[in-house]
């Protein structure tokens, strides 16, 4: 099985961990796990219950802040003041798309001009999304793509750059630390081919 996912050290070259690709197998996994997730857990959950978990997100980048930034480090080189920052700026945008979800998706009356009756804009999930995220900013990026699709409903797939295993992993536990559900979010290390050839579940009622 090829490996591509690997932790290389920037400043030395030395490998320091590797990581194997996702099988066809995994790949159907996290399909059906983000599908089943959508249909149950955001079928059934309210806004204010979902904000909930994002908070705990945005706290556990605070708790956390230390070991996540030393992992960015390691993989990418950045500095570890630059590393703490950008958890910062994680926890700060996963707490302001859980305080402001109720009011981001509240229905959005239209006046009718003619006629009787009532209208209005809705925003609601539309099932799994795939994410592929760039190495330059592990955390951010992300945050800025998990936070407020899993705030309205959407389940995750999240296919991360392959420098950029160990904090993958590390945003997966994260997420399901703070109490989201098998299947909400899912951390797939997958070829660019594997990407290409899936059909994420769209649409479902």
């Amino acid at each position: 099985m090829t490996v591509s996912y690997a932790v290389t050290n920037p400043r030395t070259g030395d490998v320091v961990s590797t990581y194997p690709t996702a099988t066809a197998e995994d790949v159907e996994n996290a399909l059906a796990a983000t599908s089943a997730a959508y249909r149950g857990w955001s079928k059934s959950s309210t806004v204010a219950e979902r904000a909930a978990l994002m908070w705990n997100v945005a706290n556990l980048f605070i708790e956390r802040k230390d070991e996540l930034a030393a992992i960015v480090v390691r993989e990418m080189g950045k500095s570890l003041v630059e590393a703490v920052e950008e958890c910062e700026l994680s926890a700060w945008i996963c707490d302001y798309y859980a305080s402001n979800a109720e009011r981001f998706l509240a229905d959005e009356e239209i006046e009718i001009r003619d006629g009787e009756g009532s209208a209005c804009i809705r925003r609601s999930a539309v099932g799994s999304l795939l994410g592929i995220m760039p190495w330059n900013l592990p955390f951010y990026q992300v945050a800025r793509f998990a936070g407020p699709n899993l705030v309205l409903g959407n389940t995750i797939i999240l296919k991360h750059a392959p420098q950029c295993p160990e904090s993958s992993a590390a945003l997966a536990e994260l997420f399901v630390d703070a109490g989201f559900p098998v299947g909400a979010y899912v951390n797939l290390y997958a070829t660019n081919e594997q990407v290409a050839r899936v059909s994420v579940p769209g649409p479902e009622s």
